[in-house]
């Protein structure tokens, strides 16, 4: 019962607040242009794709699942374009959006080795709700309008962003979505709405070398979004052989994350985290499960010269 009602209670505070979450990410820093658009990595004619899935807080009935869709390519020293898909469910359906991004990215060079990229992103948001057999404690779902019927909108959207880079470290800010729209309509005098608020991160990341063998990979990712506490992680990686990857993150007042990865073959690269929540929530959950699948595909048939992948 307790986990009913928590599920009811947490599907009511994402659809009727103000402030509307993205998802979260524990592997930001491999998912990067799904947040901002001037993500670019400069390699001529090598396709980078990826694909992510995290089940958040597993054992909670209705609980977050996304899965993201993401590659990206330079179609010459100074343009890159990617494409994006973010699908984002809550409730088994009871919320469900799914999000069509194309992004174009401009980079300018700003000495030998530091790049300047300036991106744009754009597509639309199909969004879906889907009360039906949903159950209330009342019985009556029409004690609450935002819950009488289900909606299927689609809104367009606009993002910018910037990336500064090097072969060592980044820093990018971005505010992926401009647009800030209405899902649910005021009705009967009833406030019964969601909005999709402007989120602005803020990134960056650092490669320190260790060894020969050895590379530290501390990075950040801040989330500010109106009507919502500052999100704020921290994480470090250390890589072995460019090849082994071993981790810890840390989500301020929310989680605590494991990550890891592996160097598949030359081209492809796959990972896991598990974050274990420390925030109240933590007793109705089991932590939650965010895996990822990288490919880099040189179209030129020239080799995988490339520099390993670290961002």
């Amino acid at each position: 019962m307790k986990k009913i009602i928590l599920s009811i209670s947490f599907l009511l505070l994402i659809i009727k607040v103000s402030a509307q979450q993205d998802p979260e990410y524990t592997h930001y820093m491999y998912n990067m242009n799904v947040v901002n658009p001037a993500y670019a990595t400069g390699t001529q004619a090598m396709l980078d794709l990826g694909v992510l899935y995290r089940s958040q807080w597993a054992g909670l009935e209705g609980a977050p699942k996304t899965f993201n869709f993401f590659g990206h390519i330079p179609l010459t020293k100074k343009v890159e374009m990617g494409l994006s898909m973010i699908s984002d469910d809550i409730g088994a359906g009871a919320k469900k959006e799914d999000n069509f991004y194309a992004d174009f990215a401009y980079v300018l060079n700003m000495s030998s080795s530091a790049k300047l990229s300036l991106g744009l992103k754009a597509g639309f948001t199909s969004f879906k709700t889907n009360f039906n057999g949903f159950k209330f404690e009342s019985g009556d779902s029409s004690t609450d309008m935002a819950f009488s019927e289900n909606v299927n909108n689609i809104f367009p959207n606009i993002g910018v962003g910037a990336y500064y880079f090097t072969d060592n470290y980044y820093l990018g800010l971005s505010a992926p979505n401009l647009f800030s729209s209405k899902h649910i309509e005021e009705r009967s005098g009833i406030n019964a709405f969601g909005s999709e608020e402007i989120h602005v991160f803020f990134t960056g990341g650092y490669v320190f070398n260790l060894s020969d063998s050895f590379k530290l990979k501390p990075a950040f990712m801040t989330k500010v979004v109106k009507g919502s506490a500052v999100s704020l992680d921290l994480s470090a990686n250390v890589l072995f052989n460019e090849k082994f990857e071993l981790g810890a993150s840390y989500r301020f007042d929310d989680a605590v994350s494991a990550l890891m990865s592996v160097k598949v073959s030359p081209s492809i690269r796959v990972g896991y985290a598990y974050d274990y929540t420390t925030s109240n929530l933590g007793q109705f959950n089991s932590g939650t499960h965010e895996v990822f699948m990288l490919f880099n595909l040189d179209l030129l048939g020239k080799g995988y010269d490339k520099s390993p992948r670290f961002f």
